[in-house]
């Protein structure tokens, strides 16, 4: 961080000391991110599991507060948020790397046939049917991100590119798309009301 100061008619950045960067980065975080915090702990709630909430939460202060001392942030709270949802996806990437078993590890013993008996198939491809339906029911535009989204693994950022639209107007439409699709699991049974 650098502050100005006249010198024989110019101005000269000249580094700021540490208590006074300390002072500034303190006043920007009050003002800019703490104010969002009630929001921040909602997105997140929608994300991952209430007992890592606090975890993620500060895990997206030190990283924005890592961000803002490589230099100033102009959108804090959109930054905000797209570190959350960073660090939720690195817990779950984390957590699912630490499932894994090598083969070495795997017991004989362990060995079974996993393959689906006749109760389980129907069962899925009644869910299959479900779900087409739900999703034929969705408007067009929600359809296609839905589709793009979560069956070809197009990014947020790909959607909009593709789509000739906002990256927002994807992730809202995409929200929209789940909602809907939750609404008619409800009505029809498969999932409980509320």
């Amino acid at each position: 961080m650098l502050r100005e100061r006249l010198v024989a008619g110019r101005w000269i950045d000249r580094p700021l000391s540490v208590s006074q960067k300390d002072l500034e980065i303190r006043r920007w975080f009050s003002e800019e991110v703490l104010p969002h915090e009630a929001a921040l702990r909602g997105y997140l709630y929608k994300l991952t599991l209430p007992s890592d909430l606090d975890d993620l939460v500060q895990e997206t202060y030190r990283r924005l507060l890592q961000a803002r001392e490589r230099g100033p942030i102009r959108h804090a709270r959109g930054l905000m948020f797209a570190t959350a949802r960073n660090a939720a996806r690195d817990l779950v990437r984390r957590r699912a790397a630490a499932k894994t078993l090598s083969i070495a590890e795997i017991d004989d013993s362990c060995v079974f046939d996993d393959a689906p008996g006749i109760a389980e198939t129907v069962s899925r491809r009644q869910e299959s049917e479900l779900l087409s339906a739900a999703i034929a029911e969705l408007p067009p535009r929600c359809r296609e991100i839905l589709l793009l989204r979560k069956f070809e693994n197009f990014s947020h950022r790909e959607i909009a590119q593709r789509l000739g639209i906002a990256e927002h107007t994807v992730e809202a439409q995409l929200t929209k798309a789940l909602h809907r699709c939750e609404e008619f699991f409800i009505r029809h049974g498969a999932l409980p009301p509320g």
